[in-house]
């Protein structure tokens, strides 16, 4: 007797499909790409980035004696939007600068090799102001510590606070943000990638998770 075939109607289970290229390279859009899964929109990042600057001039009564640090490449754009959200709360602008502390990672001697970014500091320099560094994603705490050392060599602020977009998690040294735009809980092996409208090759703002083999095929470490 010769065995019905597997279907809907055999009774029996049809056998998977194999999984197809997209299901592994994803479709091309940023959404799907890989195991990659967005966590933050345009408007997301729109809204956190308005609380963040709500909650620094709230901190500090104002904007009186603040100096937003942009940590390149994506603090620096970042910290404009932050400051232009805030100006148009205290009718006028907050001083905003750049600070590369690539000569001040403590991953140097391990990768000598390294490019140079922009450091730009205002013109009324941070003496005895309060200087709100800002980055993109908060990980190790490492950058921050290299933008720590950096700014002793600048000046001595009255204080410094962080604001990042991302908190991911993961401390390997005891820094924590004072303004997070949002807490976002990963595994080692994930790599946060944030993507602005100013970069080159993107065209609109996210923030997305790439999972192993999407932080791989994308050059990535997780």
């Amino acid at each position: 007797m010769t065995a019905p075939p597997n279907g809907p109607d055999s009774g029996s289970p049809a056998p998977p499909s194999p999984p197809s290229r997209s299901d592994y390279f994803g479709t091309g859009d940023p959404a799907t790409t890989g195991l990659s899964r967005v966590v933050l929109d345009s408007r997301d990042i729109t809204r956190a980035l308005t609380r963040i600057a709500h909650e620094i001039l709230e901190r500090n009564k104002g904007s009186q004696d603040l100096v937003l640090l942009g940590i390149p490449s994506r603090g620096v754009p970042l910290a404009q939007r932050i400051a232009d959200k805030m100006a148009a709360v205290e009718g006028q602008q907050v001083p905003v600068g750049s600070l590369d502390v690539t000569m001040y990672r403590d991953d140097l001697r391990l990768k000598p090799a390294r490019t140079l970014l922009h450091t730009e500091i205002p013109g009324k320099g941070i003496d005895d102001l309060v200087v709100v560094l800002v980055d993109d994603v908060l990980f190790s705490g490492r950058t921050i510590r290299a933008a720590l050392d950096a700014i002793g060599d600048i000046g001595r602020p009255r204080a410094v606070q962080l604001a990042v977009l991302v908190d991911r998690g993961h401390r390997e040294l005891p820094i924590r943000a004072d303004f997070v735009g949002k807490n976002l809980p990963t595994s080692l092996i994930e790599r946060v990638q944030v993507s602005l409208a100013s970069d080159p090759d993107a065209s609109v703002d996210a923030v997305t998770i790439q999972g192993l083999a999407g932080a791989q095929r994308l050059g990535g470490t997780p």
